[in-house]
């Protein structure tokens, strides 16, 4: 069974400590009770023993007066009088370290791959062998689609024609990729 307690109504606590009891009506505080310190010397001694006050320090930006503060303004130079000023944060040199260290392993992870696929570079003289050779298979092909007749009339002589032109398409793209990169890399299967 719930009871509802109405407002402002306390529910009794046998654990809370007991308040000291009302004063009697007739019992009157006591009063005349005096010190023998002299307030007056003691606060003039103070004063003249005590560091005098610094101003806090302000500018002011109008002739009538406009005052505000000089730390906040930023016209002190704060942050360039500290000892750790221009010099990369910590955090960052972490960063870059990491970075390096990464990029350390993949050119290694690459090498490795390039080990494993034993890739093998083509010397600038095979290069240009290579080159020469595609050059000279491409001039046979143009020479043989020159004596091409002028007149295709029948159909091996269509197909005739479009495999020498598709020849001689891959020939070009070959020489144009062999002289645009000058170093090449082939691949062992």
């Amino acid at each position: 069974v719930h009871q509802y307690r109405v407002s402002g109504e306390k529910k009794f606590d046998r654990n809370e400590p007991k308040k000291p009891a009302v004063p009697l009506r007739g019992d009157h505080p006591v009063m005349g009770i005096q010190s023998g310190k002299n307030f007056i010397n003691t606060n003039a001694a103070d004063v003249i023993m005590g560091v005098a006050k610094k101003p806090k320090p302000i500018y002011v930006d109008k002739r009538t007066g406009d005052k505000h503060d000089l730390e906040t303004s930023g016209l002190l130079p704060k942050y360039i009088n500290k000892k750790d000023y221009g010099v990369t944060p910590e955090y960052i040199c972490k960063r870059n370290e990491e970075v390096k260290k990464a990029q350390e392993e993949y050119d290694c992870y690459i090498q490795e791959k390039l080990q494993k696929a034993a890739m093998k570079r083509l010397s600038d003289e095979e290069r240009e062998a290579v080159l020469q050779g595609l050059k000279k298979n491409w001039e046979e092909v143009h020479k043989e689609f020159q004596s091409l007749s002028v007149f295709i009339d029948s159909i091996p002589k269509k197909i005739r024609k479009q495999k020498l032109e598709e020849e001689m398409k891959q020939l070009e793209h070959d020489i144009a990729v062999i002289e645009k990169h000058k170093i090449i890399y082939i691949a062992n299967k």
